[in-house]
Parts: structure tokens; C-alpha cells; sequence
């Protein structure tokens, strides 16, 4: 077996359903005069925190929810939460408060009938395999596919953000960290 092509095939093959147009409808969540929040726990944790990164890269007021310097929420706030399953207890329970808080919510997961996406304003389906059998089959271990082609469909919803507020890759560049 050929593990990085089978590795590869795989985000393919969930790269290929993402729609598109999910994305679009996802960019008016986003705004510059608002403050957003976003949550995953494990792996989606690391993703949401990555996103968070390229959020502030891009001129957006962002906050990762745990970390020490994360502000309380308030109405007019956005929400993203991840999670493949969409019934991570903490998460939901998170993103229920959010939700009766007045802040919209987005959801990213694999699974569009989960409780999570209940509770979404948007929701962008990303269907690699997680630990609980949703999602396209993988021959990984776990929720890796969810993990790998939600970075990527992250990635991809921070490319239309910056085209759409005209953010060059240069402006990005000026709020990275620099410490020479």
C-alpha cells in the first residue's frame, strides 16, 4: 500500500464534496467591525486555532475560546465551531450558549443533521470520516480525514475573505510576527 497517495486519494475525494458554495454563503458571518470566536476540542482544536491565526493575519479581531486572554461574548458576535461528529458535548454545550447569547453561528462538521449543526446560523460540510463513522470511509485512524480537509476548507474560506476585503498576501505578511 502506497500510504501517501492512499492518504492523498482520500482528501481528494472530500475536497471534491465540499461545496463551494457553502463557502460564499459562509463570507457574510465575517466582518471586520465584529469580533469572532471560534472552538474545536482535540485535533479540530488545533484547526480552529489555525484558522484564528489567519483570521488575525488578515485584519479580523479573532479569538480562540480557552485561551487566557479571550474576552466574554456578546449579541452581534460570530461563533465558528468545529467538530466532525457535531456532538462533542463541550462544544455543543458551548456553542448552545453562544447561540441563546445572540451571536451567529457557523459550524463546520461532517455530519449536517448533528446537533452542532442544528444550533448553526451557516453550516459548511467538510465529510471526512471521524471517530464516530460519519463522514467518507478512511483508511486513517480516527477523525484524521476531518482534520486534514477541514484545515484545507479553512484555508480556502480565509482566501475568499482576504479576495473579498482586497487583504494582500503583503498585508497578511505586515501583521505576521517579526522579530528581526
Amino acid at each position: 500500500m502506497k500510504t501517501i497517495k492512499t492518504i492523498m486519494d482520500e482528501i481528494n475525494t472530500v475536497m471534491n464534496l465540499v461545496e463551494e458554495q457553502q463557502l460564499e454563503q459562509a463570507l457574510p458571518f465575517f466582518d471586520k467591525a465584529k469580533r469572532i470566536f471560534i472552538t474545536g476540542a482535540g485535533r479540530s482544536g488545533f484547526q480552529a486555532k489555525g484558522f484564528a491565526m489567519r483570521l488575525m493575519h488578515i485584519g479580523y479581531t479573532d479569538f480562540v475560546l480557552g485561551e487566557t486572554i479571550t474576552p466574554s461574548i456578546k449579541a452581534g458576535d460570530t461563533w465558528v465551531a468545529i467538530s466532525g461528529s457535531g456532538t462533542t458535548k463541550g462544544i455543543l454545550m458551548e456553542t448552545e450558549i453562544a447561540k441563546t447569547k445572540g451571536l451567529k453561528v457557523v459550524v463546520l462538521t461532517s455530519d449536517d443533521t448533528s446537533p452542532l449543526a442544528k444550533l448553526a446560523d451557516h453550516v459548511i460540510v467538510v465529510p471526512g470520516a471521524t471517530k464516530t463513522g460519519a463522514g467518507v470511509k478512511s483508511q486513517q485512524l480516527l477523525s484524521s480525514l476531518f482534520d486534514q480537509t477541514v484545515h484545507i476548507t479553512l484555508d480556502a474560506l480565509t482566501l475568499k475573505l482576504a479576495e473579498r476585503d482586497e487583504t494582500s498576501n503583503q498585508d497578511a505578511l505586515a501583521s505576521h510576527v517579526n522579530v528581526e
